[in-house]
């Protein structure tokens, strides 16, 4: 099987100067954990829910908030995101992405085609759901 059979083909995606507040929001209104970035239509990062979480002041939505934590929020994708970027094509097997993931420490994978042109995500959970139906 390949990920073509497993992957999210509906991906979110930011520019690099989104602000952490729009991240924040997106976050918060999809079921998505993973936002890619993109520059003129081409893939440069990722953000994850991680990322995010370690970037901004822990404060926030708290009674202890104050302005430096909500400055926080103004900060950009491209400060924060991933670019070492480790993508497959939907012709990769499985079992080929789960060992990329295991390999490089990541908990997702862009698929994209041979243009570079965003296609879908694949994550270990996706590998795992595949796993546990067999």
């Amino acid at each position: 099987m390949t990920v073509a059979s497993i992957m999210t083909g509906r991906v979110i995606t930011v520019r690099m100067d989104d602000s952490l507040g729009k991240i924040r929001e997106l976050l918060q209104n999809v079921q998505f954990h993973h936002l890619l970035v993109v520059e003129r239509g081409r893939l440069v990062g990722i953000v994850s829910d991680r990322d995010f979480l370690r970037a901004v002041s822990s404060f926030l939505g708290t009674p202890s908030e104050q302005a430096r934590d909500l400055d926080t929020l103004d900060k950009k994708a491209h400060q924060i995101m991933t670019r070492k970027l480790i993508t497959v094509d939907k012709d990769t097997s499985i079992e080929a992405a789960a060992k990329l993931l295991l390999e490089n420490n990541t908990s997702c994978l862009p698929v994209t085609s041979p243009q570079g042109e965003i296609e879908g995500i694949v994550t270990w959970k996706d590998i795992l759901r595949s796993y546990a139906k067999k």
